[in-house]
């Protein structure tokens, strides 16, 4: 099992993003030791195209076989060239092909090792599966978004599930879910075969939305520092 954590220099919501710290350890450090402790994952890469930010990894324990190219690190470059990147480097240098891939972004400093075996086991167990995401109940439901219309009246994005849904009473609510970013398990027959990182079945991995923090900003950072550094610690203290 492969774990790769990509981590790119660039960065505009945070400067320097992936090397900022939360009690004392780097964000791309914490996730190179979610993978370490993780008791499936048998290697964990950085993938960076930052000679800081690659050395930052390998002093947590991971191996940096390459750096990325300057033209899979701009701002627009989706996570599936990156990861054909690495993947197709692994097997042409060393003719390694893991069975499962492992995505963990250093935007989630919070992440117990155990919801990684979890979400790894999920897809093992389900053949006919292409990933496994992490996924947590939204805060604001989707029955109750507008957009708005070229009008200028509230069109609910939901209608073609119900009439009015927007009224419906909150126990009435169907349960829906929003991709929270934590987990990402995939094959790599479904990145090489099916070009995408998803695939078409796509498996749940359920969190409890008071176990999510992705960092984005410098409000998120500060409420990570805030409501999830004893978390944090907690779990690094294993």
């Amino acid at each position: 099992m492969l774990a790769i954590v990509p981590a790119r220099g660039g960065s505009k919501g945070i400067k320097r993003k992936n090397l900022v710290s939360i009690n004392g350890k780097s964000l791309v450090g914490l996730s190179v030791r979610h993978a370490l402790m993780s008791k499936l994952i048998t290697r964990t890469i950085i993938s960076s195209d930052d000679d800081e930010i690659i050395a930052e990894a390998v002093k947590y324990g991971a191996e940096a076989p390459f750096i990325r190219p300057k033209e899979l690190a701009e701002d627009h470059v989706l996570d599936l060239p990156v990861f054909e990147h690495a993947l197709n480097f692994l097997k042409e240098k060393e003719n390694y092909i893991p069975k499962i891939v492992v995505h963990l972004r250093p935007t989630a400093p919070y992440r117990k090792p155990e919801w990684i075996d979890e979400a790894i086991k999920l897809l093992l167990d389900h053949a006919d599966a292409d990933s496994v995401r992490s996924v947590s109940e939204p805060e604001k439901h989707p029955y109750r978004i507008f957009r708005i219309d070229k009008r200028g009246f509230l069109d609910p994005i939901m209608k073609h599930e119900h009439p009015v849904p927007y009224l419906l009473r909150r126990q009435d609510l169907p349960k829906m879910y929003y991709y929270n970013c934590v987990i990402d398990i995939t094959k790599p027959e479904t990145i090489f075969q099916k070009h995408s990182m998803t695939g078409d079945k796509i498996l749940p991995y359920i969190m409890n939305p008071e176990d999510v923090i992705d960092i984005d900003n410098l409000s998120d950072l500060k409420i990570a520092e805030i409501l999830f550094s004893e978390r944090i610690e907690e779990t690094h203290k294993r």
